[in-house]
C-alpha cells in the first residue's frame, strides 16, 4: 500500500499486517493518531490483500478442479464415442462374416441339391432304361408265345386234318 502523503510503499502480507500494528501500537504510544490511523490502515489493508490472495488461491484451485471435470467429462464422452464406433465396427464385422457364412452355407446347398438332383435323374434314368427294357423282354416273350400257338394252332390244325380230311374243308 501507498501512503499517498510519501513515496514509499508499505508492505502488504503478514509483513506489512506486523509492521501496520507496530504503527498503530507506536501512533497509540506517541499519541500520534496520524501514525496510528495509518498502521491500522496498513494492517487493514494487508489483511485484504491476505484474503484476496487466498480467495485467488481458492478461484485458482476451483478453475482448476473445474477444467479437471471438464477434461474428465470430454474424456468420458471421447471414450463412449469410440466404444460406440468399435461396437459399430465390430457389428459391422459380424454382420460381414455371417454374410459370408451364409454365402458359403447356401453355396454348399446347392452344391448339395445340384448333387441329389443329378443322382435323382440317373436313377430316374437307369429306372427308365430297366423299365423299357422290361417292356422289350415282355414283347419279344409275347411274340415268342404268339409264334409258339401259332406254331401250335397250325401243328393242331394238322392233326385234325389227318384225322378227318373231310369235315375240315367243307
Amino acid at each position: 500500500m501507498t501512503n499517498p502523503d510519501t513515496t514509499e510503499e508499505t508492505a502488504g502480507g503478514l509483513a506489512g499486517k506486523l509492521a501496520g500494528k507496530a504503527k498503530a501500537a507506536a501512533g497509540s504510544l506517541l499519541g500520534d493518531e496520524a501514525l496510528a490511523r495509518e498502521g491500522r490502515l496498513q494492517e487493514a489493508s494487508s489483511d485484504a490483500e491476505v484474503a484476496a490472495r487466498r480467495q485467488e488461491a481458492e478461484a485458482r484451485v476451483e478453475e482448476q478442479q473445474a477444467d479437471i471435470v471438464e477434461e474428465k467429462a470430454q474424456t468420458d464422452e471421447e471414450r463412449q464415442r469410440l466404444e460406440a464406433e468399435i461396437a459399430t465396427e465390430d457389428a459391422e464385422a459380424r454382420a460381414e462374416r455371417e454374410r459370408r457364412e451364409a454365402e458359403i452355407e447356401a453355396e454348399a446347398q446347392a452344391r448339395r441339391e445340384r448333387g441329389a438332383a443329378e443322382t435323382q435323374r440317373h436313377a430316374e434314368e437307369q429306372a427308365a432304361a430297366a423299365a423299357e427294357a422290361q417292356a422289350e423282354r415282355e414283347r419279344m416273350a409275347e411274340a415268342a408265345d404268339a409264334v409258339r400257338l401259332e406254331q401250335e394252332a397250325r401243328r393242331a390244325e394238322a392233326r385234325a386234318q389227318a384225322i378227318d380230311p373231310e369235315e375240315n374243308q367243307a
